[in-house]
């Protein structure tokens, strides 16, 4: 449109031009959010400039200042009487998430002038709310946006009544709803019911990305524009357009369709249409997403999922960095995954916050810059620092984070597919993540890569020796096997060379702790011996497993395996209950280790060497002497041809040098422990977040709203304590 509001600069002076103000400003980043929201607010919601104020005194003299962006009447009439206000926006110039302070602070403004909406602004989120005058400053409701200048008394009453922020409960019984309609109209069965589920929502993200990326006012997602399309099927229409866009991720097969009848299609966009939910938290989403997953899956496909907190707290125990690799072998449906994405991503936008504060300081001290060149400096620093998060930029930091640094792998393509479009939907990193075997190594998942594995294994199934590894398992095309090659070079090279080498053979062959390869083998044993063999020296694993694991006599041999391959951080031990509404009865505990780097596996198998043969010497004697005296008695009976007799004596003899081994491998073990020591945290957690029944509950594994009165500190905190002083910390009994 000829008349639309443009951004207007004095490049050479460092000047923006104030639409509201009529007048040249100097150029800063604050500045620059500030003005290109002003657009937004006038050429998309039709507000005029003299509907408009910017940088708005709200209090009078003698009170503490308190100044506004942008302050908006609903009509000019009403800005020039010196009517109430109508919408107060408040602008950021944080590439981090808004915080709660920021919220206060436009509701506080909005209440001072009566306003009933409020905006907070920066350059990476818009969020809106409403006024609730009959409620105490600081209760704030999010609601899906603002109105535009011509809305009715009508409309904005809606809009007042639709809140964005749902919950997690809400929003699972929603998909649950959608999951019936398709099943009882459509009459499929629940897996094939999901997919169309599946389906429908990825549809809705990407229309919603669009939405955001065009600004435009028109969302595709509708029963009325659907109903506007002349086609058979337009929902189907909709799911091509989706398909392309991701084309390269070959999430859904190329003949891929929506498999519902218009009616029905349409019925389910009814019910999602009113839901935003790429603005809608992660967390909410999240949750719900998993809810419906387990209802869904349980019992069907055996799959369950790993509850949010118990994710949360994995994630934060473990620590995960900028650049640092993360692997989940088991992926499910990513939660592991997104969350390490989200944590270093949060880390990195908070990082290029701090560099840009800490510079400004900087320029605001030096003297000699007029107002203009330290503008410019800041402008200039600012976009240096938007540069390297722009997840689009090959190279960016948070481009790396999406491409390089994460990886997951499912052996159901159900639970590949769901995990990838799981990640899209919160934010990326989903191209790391493929429909495999995790016991093999294939794309970029091989031994040796990975700073951090994060995973949530089956339990209770086995691995057969008929689980063979076959030609199709391993086969990658051409195009990928060169740019493999080209990326991680002679040690893809390796890897691969490694599971060809085992074709036709069962897959335990290519482990170690099958004490033998054609017996079965319980899947979280070897998912174990995986994970470390998956970790870089000096790497972090965080694994779900069931307590037999910790305490079966049994299964001593896996817990001496991982004892001689990496330092045993911490184990939590979770209440029965945990994974009741997941689909699980078995009580578990988290296993925390660290791979041993070169070094310390060098310190500890010569330590493991020494213990080992003082001990051989110790026994040397006492066993040559018992041996030489009953190979002896054999040798008598052998002259007297009594065979009952030489029979009882080399069953004694080999008792007796079976029962001598034994004993030299548990002392030596002793002693290795007594050499080799140092402390383990144990925690025994009673509230983990989650009731039997799935529902929120109370939680002492990280600082949350709903910790325990009586939880001083959380397990988390805890911890932290340890790692600083592990020594000083074990004396005080709460590690071992």
């Amino acid at each position: 449109m000829s008349n639309e509001l443009k951004i207007k600069r004095e490049e050479t002076a460092g000047k923006i031009w104030s639409h509201v103000r009529s007048k040249w400003l100097v150029e800063t980043p604050e500045e620059t959010v500030r003005q290109e929201y002003l657009l937004i607010l006038a050429n998309e919601y039709g507000f005029s400039l003299d509907q408009i104020a910017e940088e708005l005194d709200l209090t009078g003299p003698g009170s503490a200042s308190a100044r506004a962006d942008f302050v908006i009447w609903r009509t000019a009439k009403d800005k020039a009487d010196d009517n109430a206000p109508f919408i107060i926006v408040e602008c950021k110039s944080d590439n981090v998430t808004i915080k709660p302070q920021d919220y206060g602070q436009g509701e506080n403004y909005a209440r001072i002038c009566d306003a009933p909406f409020f905006v907070t602004h920066n350059s990476r989120e818009t969020k809106y709310w409403r006024v609730e005058k009959d409620k105490v400053p600081g209760y704030t409701e999010e609601i899906e946006n603002i109105p535009h200048s011509n809305a009715s008394d009508k409309a904005i009453k809606e809009l007042l009544s639709k809140l964005r922020v749902f919950k997690e409960k809400e929003f699972a019984d929603l998909l649950h709803q959608c999951h019936n309609v398709i099943r009882n109209r459509e009459k499929k069965d629940p897996a094939a019911a999901f997919d169309e589920i599946a389906k429908v929502l990825f549809i809705k993200v990407y229309v919603e990305r669009q939405l955001l990326t065009r600004r435009s006012k028109e969302n595709l997602f509708t029963v009325d524009v659907l109903r506007r399309q002349i086609s058979d099927n337009p929902l189907d229409n909709l799911f091509q357009e989706t398909k392309r866009a991701y084309a390269s991720d070959k999430i859904f097969d190329d003949d891929e369709r929506i498999n519902l009848k218009p009616a029905t299609g349409e019925e389910i966009v009814r019910r999602l249409e009113k839901y935003n939910l790429s603005d809608t938290s992660e967390d909410v989403k999240g949750v719900a997403f998993e809810r419906f997953l387990g209802r869904t899956f349980r019992g069907e496909i055996g799959q369950f999922f790993t509850p949010r907190t118990i994710v949360e707290f994995m994630v934060h125990m473990v620590g995960p960095q900028e650049e640092e690799i993360v692997c989940d072998p088991a992926s499910g449906s990513g939660g592991f995954l997104i969350q390490a994405f989200e944590v270093v991503r949060e880390k990195i936008l908070a990082d290029s916050d701090r560099e840009y504060n800490a510079f400004k300081v900087k320029v605001e001290t030096i003297t000699s810059l007029s107002e203009e060149q330290r503008a410019k400096k800041l402008q200039d620093k600012f976009n240096e620092l938007q540069m390297h998060l722009d997840q689009r930029r090959e190279g960016s930091r948070l481009w790396k984070l999406s491409n390089r640094c994460i990886y997951g792998t499912d052996a159901n393509d159900r639970m590949a597919r769901t995990s990838k479009m799981n990640m899209i939907m919160h934010g990326d990193g989903h191209g790391g993540v493929h429909h495999h075997d995790g016991f093999l190594n294939i794309n970029g998942i091989f031994e040796g890569r990975f700073d951090i594995i994060l995973t949530n294994p089956p339990f209770g199934a086995n691995v057969e020796p008929s689980d063979r590894v076959l030609e199709v398992d391993i086969t990658v095309s051409s195009e990928a096997e060169s740019r493999y090659l080209q990326e991680y070079g002679n040690l893809y090279q390796e890897a691969q060379n490694r599971v060809k080498a085992a074709l036709n053979k069962p897959i335990a062959s290519l482990f170690d702790l099958p004490k033998n390869a054609k017996a079965k083998i319980k899947t979280e044993v070897l998912f174990l011996e995986r994970c470390l063999n998956l970790l870089k020296p000096g790497g972090r694993l965080g694994i779900v497993l069931p307590e037999g694991i910790f305490n079966n006599p049994s299964l001593a041999y896996v817990r001496e395996f991982i004892e001689d391959r990496a330092f045993l951080r911490a184990v939590v031990s979770l209440p029965q209950e945990t994974f009741i509404s997941s689909g699980a009865s078995v009580k578990c505990s988290l296993l925390f280790l660290q791979r041993f780097t070169e070094e310390e596996q060098q310190c500890f198998d010569n330590t493991y060497t020494v213990a080992k043969a003082e001990v051989a010497a110790m026994y040397a004697d006492e066993i040559r002497t018992e041996q030489v005296r009953l190979e002896t008695a054999i040798e008598k009976t052998k002259q007297a041809k009594d065979s009952d007799q030489r029979k009882v004596l080399q069953k004694e003899l080999k008792d007796y040098l079976k029962e001598m081994e034994a004993r030299q491998v548990a002392e030596t073990r002793k002693l290795l422990k007594e050499r080799f020591d140092y402390p383990i945290f144990m925690y025994e957690a009673d509230k983990v977040g989650i009731s039997a029944t799935g529902e929120e509950d109370e939680n002492e594994l990280y600082p949350n709203p709903k910790q325990p009165d009586s939880c001083t500190k959380t397990c988390i905190e805890w911890y932290r304590e340890f790692l600083a002083d592990p020594q000083g910390f074990a004396e005080t009994g709460v590690a071992e």
